[in-house]
C-alpha cells in the first residue's frame, strides 16, 4: 500500500518573530512537490503558533511541539489540545525524546496524551526511540516496541497516528543510524503493529525518521521501503529543509 511521504519540521526552542517570519518567508518561496507526493509540518515553539499558521502557504501545516494529557485547567505552563483546536492546529508532537529524558515522560503517560490528543481531533507525531545504552546492549526493538504498545494499549484507531523513530543516540549528535539500521528497526517495528495491532494498521501506518537528518543524507534514507518521511530537528531552521522535503521525489520517482 502506498504511503504518502511524510517531513516534519521540529523548531524546538529556537527563534524570534524575525527569524520566525525569515524561515516561513523562506519556505512560502521554496519549489516543493505536490502535497499529492509529500505532507509537510512544522512546528514551532507555542509562542510563534498563530504567527507561522497565519502566514504559512496553505499546502504546509503548523504543529505544536506538545500537549497536556487532559482538558485544562490549574496546570499551570501547559497548554490544552482544546486550546489547540481552538487556534485551528490539526498536529502535534508527542512523546519526544527530549521530553522523556529531560521530563521523565513515561511511556504510558505518552500513550494517554496520544489517546487525548487524538479523541480531540488532533493529528499526532508519535516519538519513540532508545538510547546509546539501550542500543548497545541489543534492546532496541525491545524498547521501541514497548513505547509502541503503551499507545496501541490506548488508541483504536490509527489514522491520525505518524510514528516517527528518532534514536535518541542521534538527535542532534551528527551520528545518523545508517540507511540500513533505520530501515532494520522501521520494519521491525511495523512487523510489531502487524502482530498486535492489525496488518492494514501495519500497512498503512506512516513511520519516519528523525536524528541528525540533513540534506546530504536524506535521499539514501528516503530510498528504504519502510522509512515514509522525516523528523527534522537542526536542519529544519535551514534551507537545507527544502531539499529533506524534496527527497519524497525518490518514492514517487
Amino acid at each position: 500500500m502506498s504511503r504518502k511521504f511524510f517531513v516534519g519540521g521540529n523548531w524546538k526552542c529556537n527563534g524570534t518573530n524575525e527569524e520566525v517570519k525569515k524561515i516561513v518567508r523562506f519556505l512560502n518561496e521554496a519549489e516543493v512537490p505536490s502535497e499529492d507526493v509529500v505532507e509537510v509540518v512544522v512546528s514551532p515553539p507555542f509562542l510563534f503558533l498563530p504567527l507561522v499558521k497565519s502566514l504559512l502557504r496553505p499546502d504546509f501545516h503548523a504543529a505544536a511541539q506538545n500537549c497536556w494529557v487532559k482538558k485544562g485547567g490549574a496546570f499551570t505552563g501547559e497548554i490544552s489540545a482544546e486550546m489547540l483546536v481552538n487556534l485551528g492546529i490539526q498536529w502535534v508532537i508527542l512523546g519526544h525524546s527530549e521530553r522523556r529524558q529531560l521530563l521523565n515522560e513515561s511511556n504510558e503517560f505518552v500513550g494517554d496524551k496520544v489517546a487525548y490528543a487524538l479523541s480531540l481531533g488532533l493529528k499526532v507525531i508519535a516519538c519513540i526511540g532508545e538510547t546509546l545504552e539501550q542500543r548497545e546492549s541489543g534492546s532496541t526493538i525491545e524498547v521501541v516496541a514497548a513505547q509502541t504498545k503503551a499507545i496501541a494499549d490506548k488508541v483504536s484507531n490509527w489514522d491520525n497516528v505518524v510514528l516517527a523513530y528518532e534514536p535518541v543516540w542521534a538527535i542532534g549528535t551528527g551520528k545518523v543510524a545508517t540507511p540500513a539500521q533505520a530501515q532494520d528497526v522501521h520494519y521491525e517495528l511495523r512487523k510489531w503493529i502487524e502482530s498486535n495491532v492489525d496488518a492494514e494498521v501495519a500497512s498503512k501506518t506512516r513511520i519516519i525518521y528523525g536524528g541528525s537528518v540533513n540534506g546530504a543524507n536524506c535521499k539514501e534514507l528516503a530510498a528504504q521501503p519502510d522509512i515514509d518521511g522525516f523528523l527534522v530537528g537542526g536542519a529544519s531552521l535551514k534551507p537545507e529543509f527544502v531539499d529533506i522535503i524534496k527527497s519524497a521525489t525518490v518514492k514517487s520517482g
